[in-house]
């Protein structure tokens, strides 16, 4: 084999598997499994992520001037979309593939096309996949709206889809904020959950969180760290500790992140 031949010993690693799933939220902070009702549909053939430099050449009206010379170049800004193919026909997925549209306030099935564009038709949306590692990659589209409208395609004894084309926007309030946003992250995210009894407080963890990193709820009301409740670790094993015991029937859950090892 010759010298060159190789590859990056960090390879596997940083490898992005799977399709990736779209969400309306996500804390890369706290890279837990969505809960169900954030994620926007179900795809198929994958989802592409784009993020292309748009640039003017100030020398390519003057005389003599080479193109392309690095001191006359400027960039205009950053054109940002998320194309994908839904499998969804819910009255969100077909707003959503509209983008200036409303779900009719008295009739939650009817979907009606607007002729005017409202700031609210704007939203962020998440795309998050697996990394081979355990860790994650996600790309933040800000500002989101559909600007390849409503596509149906129906196939026989076969599944209808809808192509989607969300483009990413400045802001007025945030014009140095460009509409997309990456991370690529080792972490690894983990959710715990504890049915309270009314008289424990103790819950041993799946794994150990890193410092700073974990949220805690008991029945989706946020607790304070240190006044709330605490982690303790002893013999590789973390425990966590509520200051009052959650009455019977109450669910605790744990969003945490921690080290691989």
């Amino acid at each position: 084999m010759g010298r060159f031949t190789a590859i990056p010993q960090d390879t596997f690693e940083g490898l992005q598997i799977d399709a990736g799933v779209l969400l309306r939220n996500f804390n890369p902070d706290h890279p837990v499994a969505p809960a169900d009702e954030d994620i926007i549909c179900a795809t198929t053939g994958g989802i592409k992520a784009s993020c292309t430099p748009e640039f003017t050449d100030l020398g390519e009206d003057v005389d003599n001037c080479p193109v392309n010379m690095k001191e006359l170049k400027v960039l205009k800004g950053w054109t940002c979309t998320l194309e994908f193919t839904s499998l969804g026909t819910s009255p969100a997925g077909i707003k959503l593939a509209l983008g200036c549209a409303d779900i009719d306030g008295s009739d939650s099935t009817k979907i009606v096309p607007r002729k005017d564009l409202k700031q609210t038709d704007f939203s962020d949306v998440w795309w998050v996949g697996d990394r081979a590692d355990g860790g994650f990659v996600a790309i933040q589209l800000k500002n989101a709206l559909s600007t390849g409208g409503f596509s149906l395609q129906t196939t026989k004894a076969g599944k209808g889809n809808t192509s989607v084309t969300l483009t990413g926007h400045v802001s007025i309030n945030a014009q140095n904020e460009m509409p997309m946003k990456f991370w690529s992250s080792d972490v690894l995210g983990a959710t715990d959950e504890f049915v309270g009894d009314g008289t424990e407080t103790d819950f041993v963890l799946s794994h150990t969180p890193a410092t700073g990193g974990i949220d805690v709820y008991v029945d989706g009301t946020k607790l304070t760290e240190t006044t709330d409740f605490t982690v303790t670790t002893s013999s590789g094993t973390s425990t966590l500790q509520l200051t009052t015991a959650p009455t019977a029937g109450k669910v605790v859950k744990a969003n945490y992140i921690y080290a691989e090892g």
